[in-house]
């Protein structure tokens, strides 16, 4: 039986940084659930960097049915966690369930990835403190203030936490998850 994998996410979520982790792990192998506020279709959104902009643009992007409510998961069963980016953590940070869900992970040395606005989660959550992680560079004082150090780069691994400024960094973020999701729980 393939091993799970949870991601936590709701609307707004950047479209790439859901979608992208969830399809690189179910290609490795692993079993793969979107858990948000409620079961339901929801709907992504696709962040750019257009020139002259201070900030990104934000457009509507992919729709995608969560599997179960945050109240549904039971976090031993799953081997990691993934938590995207986008404007969702911004409002799911705040769900006790989703703090204590992340606490499960941190607490038992479980593999953690976060990229872009996800370590707002983590942050809410109260275990970034003493950690070295990456994020979207506008909430390193989020990450500071949380006890973190903020790192600027594409794959800021620190013990079984991996993380990334935004989907820009894929290839480097998942590269360096995988390394540590194979290591501590593989597929089968």
């Amino acid at each position: 039986m393939a091993r799970r994998v949870l991601i936590i996410t709701g609307d707004a979520a950047e479209s790439l940084e859901v979608l992208y982790p969830y399809q690189r792990l179910r290609e490795e192998g692993y079993d793969v659930h979107i858990a948000a506020p409620s079961r339901k279709k929801l709907q992504f959104v696709v962040h750019d960097f257009v020139d002259g902009f201070d900030t990104f643009t934000e457009k509507p992007g992919y729709t995608w049915p969560a599997d179960f409510a945050f109240v549904e998961v039971r976090p031993e069963n799953y081997v990691a966690l993934v938590v995207p980016g986008g404007r969702a953590p911004e409002y799911i940070r705040n769900n006790p369930v989703v703090q204590r869900l992340v606490r499960h992970f941190f607490e038992n040395d479980k593999p953690v990835a976060h990229l872009c606005h996800g370590p707002l989660i983590a942050a809410a959550a109260g275990v970034l403190d003493g950690r070295r992680t990456s994020a979207y560079p506008a909430i390193a004082p989020d990450v500071r203030a949380a006890g973190g150090t903020f790192v600027d780069g594409e794959a800021v691994v620190d013990g079984t936490l991996v993380s990334g400024r935004t989907w820009v960094d894929h290839p480097g973020w998942m590269r360096e998850f995988m390394q540590v999701l194979r290591s501590k729980a593989p597929a089968i």
